[in-house]
């Protein structure tokens, strides 16, 4: 298993932010990854809500549907999966007065032939990771 974490601070209110990013359609604003990402269901975001994530990683595009696991208190959940990889994506949101403490980790598990991949790709997360940051602190602040 591939894990990786950030802990970063923000601008804007706890609130805001839990909302903006419990939404994982959002991810096409603030995931360099991210190509496309789509609602697949109706209603409120609530647990149990689904999107297709359309991500390019290594010059090779995947589609992963993830299910919004948990959303409780200050902490999202999101569990993303297809045949070569399981991810769980945590966030936890804590307010620090006017702005917000963000810390994103994410564990990736890979599936069959893809382990063989996991040290490139543990390289590539971190990669990644540092890019996220930049991205959501700019998409964050303009909340």
């Amino acid at each position: 298993m591939t894990s990786v974490e950030r802990t970063f601070s923000v601008a804007a209110p706890a609130a805001a932010v839990l909302a903006y990013l419990s939404d994982f359609g959002n991810t096409e604003q603030w995931d360099p990854a991210t190509q496309k990402t789509v609602r697949t269901d109706a209603g409120p975001i609530a647990p149990g809500a689904t999107w297709v994530n359309t991500s390019k990683v290594f010059g090779r595009e995947s589609e992963i549907t993830y299910t919004l696991r948990s959303l409780d208190g200050d902490t999202i959940v999101f569990v993303g999966e297809n045949k070569t990889l399981t991810s769980v994506d945590t966030i936890t949101v804590r307010s620090t007065g006017p702005g917000s403490e963000i810390t994103y980790h994410v564990d990736l598990d890979l599936h069959g032939i893809a382990v063989l991949a996991a040290p490139v790709m543990k390289l590539e997360f971190e990669k990644l990771a540092r890019e996220t940051v930049k991205k959501m602190t700019e998409v964050l602040a303009r909340l």
